[in-house]
């Protein structure tokens, strides 16, 4: 082992641990790992800003843009129409409904996009047919990955091992090339919700007991007691406070300090601190009594405003808030929001919401004027789960962005142009229709998805260029080649499938994409099996709300806690990884 490979393999080894402990954000762990490769000499220059011009990352760019088209014109909405029709008939029909639509809009636009448009329209239905939220959720983003192993633009790693795949001189992988095990995976993994994993999700929260708790349930709720409140001079236990809203617990402070007497023995008085853990509906009653002040309106003169509406986000992957505090983000400076609750990680949090090291799936729960209503639900930091109106669409261009996404697809599958070239000029007809503006498809981009495509895919280059994924090769045959290339396709699938429940599914994919090459060639076999393995298990990750970014979105309003996608999730992946040792060899021979 020469020293330039020893060093390569340790970058590697320290990228996974990063990317699976999330000190940094994915995309700056990926600039670390290219810094730390130029720095070194492994790589070039040239060869570290290839990643931004490999054809992955724009054709992954571009679809982006595609999808926002579809959205703005209002494409998609039309399929949550038809979903809340169908619930009145039946849940069961609703559900497996549900799961069919995500999953066909998931196999031509980006998955997480997918399930954000669903997410209120499902939380929505939750709440009118009394359904537990996380009964519709976990189906909603497992079906968003059936669909995106369906076709090559499902999912951005499917994009990703293609450009891979072509960068070594191979194929590129058809736009329908994976439908035939796609479609195998989706009737299995439907079939297996619908009739065993629905049944294994926890039933919390009711939402007939919340009726208008839309999606997220209890939230830690700061408070004052003003002068003018009908509970200053009580007992806490007979309180009009505790006698008119339904508060799960109440903790009292005074002059900083907790105070720990007992209900029927402590009196309320003017200026009093509470902590309160109650629903939205409930929240709303506190902020509309007499004498009851929001902390931060309380300590800031604030005065709500007659024309604001309260609103659930749900803190989006990849967004600036992810891994800081509030006050890290400057949130009120920077939004002019003031966040008054926060569930984090399905806990109700009594630290100071201030200083709470938020994640992706957070729910925060705030304040806005209507009139910024548009604009929050284009700022990409969040997704809106609350029942606010919807946004105004541009219906008259709605044909014109399906004509275009369908033009699109139809070229990349007949081989008329390439899926890069297909993608840009899609994006260019989108913006001179007018399906979507020209800052709009800037916006649309996941920029993190962007910087990190390019980043590992100088991990790729220097694992070809030092001759380790060679040898890493060479190994993986010494121990598995004797049982045959079926058992290397078997384990190719289980270790892109565990490693991409810790990190990155597109790092996972970068990984081992050479590997698998190196393996196949020095095996004397076809490497397009091996491939195949590793884009199936990379976008088939069900076991940890953080293996997925459409399982981090849903974390947080279907009160998930981590338990839960093991419980459902480790059989699914068992069952994708026998059907994928089944039937890959079959529809890509050795």
């Amino acid at each position: 082992m020469t020293l330039e490979i020893a060093l390569v393999l340790g970058l590697a080894l320290s990228a996974i641990i990063l990317f699976a402990t999330e000190r940094y954000p994915v995309d700056l762990t990926a600039m670390i790992l290219m810094g730390a490769m130029l720095l070194s000499g492994i790589i070039t220059p040239e060869d570290a800003i290839g990643g931004f011009s490999n054809p992955a990352t724009v054709t992954v760019g571009a679809m982006f843009v595609l999808s926002a088209g579809l959205f703005k014109t209002g494409a998609v909405n039309l399929l949550g129409g038809t979903l809340g029709r169908v619930s009145k008939i039946s849940s069961w029909l609703m559900l497996a409904v549900m799961m069919l639509m995500v999953g066909a809009l998931s196999a031509v636009i980006n998955n997480t996009a997918a399930v954000a448009i669903f997410l209120p329209i499902v939380l929505g239905i939750a709440k009118e047919t009394g359904v537990a939220p996380g009964r519709l959720l976990m189906p909603l983003s497992f079906a968003s990955m059936f669909g995106g192993v369906c076709t090559l633009v499902g999912t951005s790693t499917n994009i990703l091992v293609s450009s891979i795949a072509e960068r070594h001189g191979l194929p590129a992988f058809g736009m329908f090339e994976m439908s035939g095990l796609g479609l195998i995976f989706f009737a299995a993994g439907s079939a297996y919700m619908l009739l065993i994993g629905v049944r294994m999700i926890p039933n919390r929260g009711n939402p007939a007991d919340r009726a208008a708790s839309f999606g997220s349930g209890d939230y830690q709720i700061e408070i004052v007691l003003e002068a003018d409140a009908r509970s200053v001079g009580t007992l806490l236990s007979e309180s009009p406070l505790l006698q008119d809203v339904d508060i799960r617990k109440v903790e009292v402070f005074r002059n900083g300090e907790l105070l720990k007497d007992a209900e029927d023995q402590l009196i309320l008085q003017a200026g009093d601190h509470l902590k309160v853990r109650c629903d939205l509906e409930n929240f709303r009653k506190l902020r509309e009594r007499r004498g009851i002040a929001m902390r931060h309106q309380h300590e800031n003169g604030d005065t709500p405003s007659e024309e604001a509406v309260l609103v659930e986000a749900v803190i989006a992957p990849g967004s600036t808030l992810d891994g800081r505090s509030l006050k890290q983000a400057r949130f009120r400076s920077r939004y002019g929001l003031t966040a008054l609750a926060v569930r984090h990680r399905g806990v109700v949090m009594r630290e100071n919401l201030e200083t709470l090291p938020l994640r992706a799936g957070d729910v925060l729960l705030f304040e806005v004027e209507t009139s910024h209503l548009d604009q929050l639900r284009e700022d990409r930091t969040f997704v809106l789960v609350s029942q606010v109106e919807m946004p105004l669409f541009r219906k008259s261009r709605m044909l014109s962005a399906i004509a275009i996404v369908t033009a699109v697809v139809f070229a990349a599958a007949s081989g008329i142009v390439p899926i890069v070239a297909g993608a840009i000029v899609g994006c260019i007809l989108m913006v001179l229709t007018r399906c979507i503006n020209l800052e709009e498809a800037y916006q649309s981009i996941n920029w993190q998805v962007i910087f990190l495509l390019a980043g590992v895919l100088t991990l790729g280059t220097a694992l070809e260029k030092t001759g380790a994924a060679r040898l890493l090769g060479l190994f993986l045959v010494e121990n598995f080649g004797a049982w045959g290339p079926v058992a290397l396709v078997s384990a190719f699938y289980l270790t892109t499938s565990l490693l991409t429940e810790m990190m990155s599914n597109n790092a996972t994919a970068a990984l081992l994409a050479p590997i698998a090459i190196a393996a196949a060639e020095g095996l004397g076999i076809d490497s397009r099996p091996l491939l195949m393995a590793i884009t199936f298990a990379a976008s088939a990750s069900f076991m940890t709300p953080v293996g997925y970014q459409t399982n981090t979105l849903i974390f947080g309003p279907g009160q998930f806690r981590y338990a839960d996608f093991l419980r459902v999730g480790t059989p699914l992946n068992i069952l994708f990884w026998i059907l994928a040792t089944i039937f890959i060899p079959r529809f890509w021979p050795f």
